[in-house]
């Protein structure tokens, strides 16, 4: 049975930094895409960061340059380096790890970006 743990998230100050990270059991998961999404509030989820099976990497444009997706050498472990936050990033923000017609999701991990 795959399983996906967040951890990471928390309350900050902006222009602070937080790290995520969400780790998977139940499988190999070397070859699949691990992404971050999030949910803001009142808001629909959209994508933040994808780290595809080949080593390919797209970041939402809200985030480039202050965003940092990797993945540990396991291949089980996906981190959220999150710099330079912003009051707008305050959401839910969940891990995806798919791989054709497999898909799971993390139970999401709250991050407040507030002064």
């Amino acid at each position: 049975q795959v399983q996906l743990v967040e951890s990471g998230g928390g309350l900050v100050q902006p222009g602070g930094s937080l790290r995520l990270s969400c780790a998977a059991s139940g499988g190999d998961f070397r070859l699949y895409t691990m992404a971050w999404y999030r949910r803001p509030p009142g808001k629909q989820r959209e994508p933040v960061a994808i780290l595809t099976g080949g080593g390919a990497i797209i970041y939402a444009d809200a985030v480039k340059g202050r965003f940092t997706i990797s993945r540990d050498n396991t291949g089980n472990t996906v981190y959220l380096q999150m710099t330079s936050l912003k009051p707008e990033d305050t959401a839910v923000y969940f891990c995806r790890l798919s791989l054709s017609y497999l898909d799971y999701w993390g139970q999401g991990t709250q991050v407040t970006v507030s002064s």
